[in-house]
């Protein structure tokens, strides 16, 4: 039997750019992962992903709403309980370039947490432990005494997964994990997540803007569009059969390996501008970009709801009679 680990309910993330002016990152979304799950979570950039993904490990904290781990709401938690939280949840950030401290060796690096946690009792067990991190990910021990700079892109990626993993979590955000590196070792990387996802039980929640990926290694996905939920689905389902508009221009975005067929196809659904994020209008978000919109789409904000066998999509459209 399925059991939910991470649960988010009516996540509110807003930011106060200036007087009267209020970005709205993240506005009323929720979802739930299952232990041992890859969810896929995919849209433009500036749609939120990202502060989604930060406000569940705590960088944000939410305007409304809840972050249930395991059953237990993590922003009510305590400094002492929070900290045993943080041992279960890591983040795998978007630069393996920013993401780590210059002055520090690796082996300083990947033991931070283990010192924060207490995890080991002296420092032949600590390092023991960070040279088994390193080459859980690919990496030898002699690179325990080095500094970022001495390593590729790819190199420095790996370092960040064993960070997060020194600390033995439960649940990985991975955020734009791969979007950085080079092709070839973006597969390297993505090989690497699904093999440290099996051999530790993990459940990941994987950002990412390219689709490819996403349906390689996600088991069910959700898009974002300017802070809302549109879709959520099976990842198979929702490339075969996608249903929200949003949804449908983004695969069709997707350029396919025929000049015959991209010199006829004509890629329409998602002419315009992204509206600004900031004090957005009523309505469906992308009502002003969609070729099917009707009145009630730029009056009522449309409420993700199930299409059929939990295919969820938040549209007015899908779910009339004029579809």
């Amino acid at each position: 039997m399925s059991q939910t680990i991470l649960e988010v309910k009516n996540l509110k993330k807003y930011f106060n750019i200036s007087k009267g002016q209020v970005l709205k990152a993240v506005d009323n979304i929720s979802f739930s992962i299952e232990r041992g799950k890859i969810l896929g979570m995919v849209g433009e950039s500036g749609c939120g992903k990202t502060t989604v993904g930060r406000t569940i490990v705590h960088l944000y904290s939410p305007d409304e709403g809840e972050v249930l781990f395991s059953g237990t709401n993590i922003h009510e938690l305590n400094n002492k309980k929070y900290r045993q939280i943080t041992k279960k949840i890591q983040m795998i950030f978007q630069d393996p370039y920013a993401s780590l401290d210059p002055r520090k060796t690796v082996s300083a690096i990947v033991g931070e947490g283990i010192d924060i946690h207490r995890l080991c009792r002296n420092k032949t067990e600590r390092m023991e432990r960070i040279y088994e991190m390193l080459e859980m990910v690919g990496l030898n021990r002699e690179h325990a005494n080095r500094f970022p700079h001495e390593f590729s892109g790819g190199q420095r990626q790996r370092i960040g997964i064993a960070r997060a993993l020194a600390v033995g979590p439960e649940f990985l955000v991975c955020d734009e994990a791969i979007s950085a590196l080079d092709v070839s070792i973006q597969a390297q990387i993505i090989n690497l997540l699904i093999d440290l996802q099996k051999r530790l039980n993990l459940t990941y929640l994987f950002i990412a803007h390219d689709l490819s990926m996403i349906r390689y290694i996600s088991d069910d996905t959700i898009v974002m569009y300017l802070g809302t939920l549109v879709e959520k689905s099976e990842t198979e389902e929702l490339f075969e059969n996608p249903l929200h508009p949003y949804t449908i221009g983004l695969l069709e975005a997707v350029p396919i390996a025929d000049p015959d067929y991209e010199k006829s196809h004509k890629h329409d659904l998602l002419s315009g501008e992204v509206p600004s994020p900031i004090n957005p209008a009523p309505g469906c978000r992308f009502s002003s970009r969609c070729k099917f919109a009707k009145e009630i789409c730029r009056k009522e904000t449309p409420v993700l709801k199930d299409a059929g066998d939990g295919h969820m999509v938040a549209c007015h459209m899908v779910h009339s009679e004029e579809w």
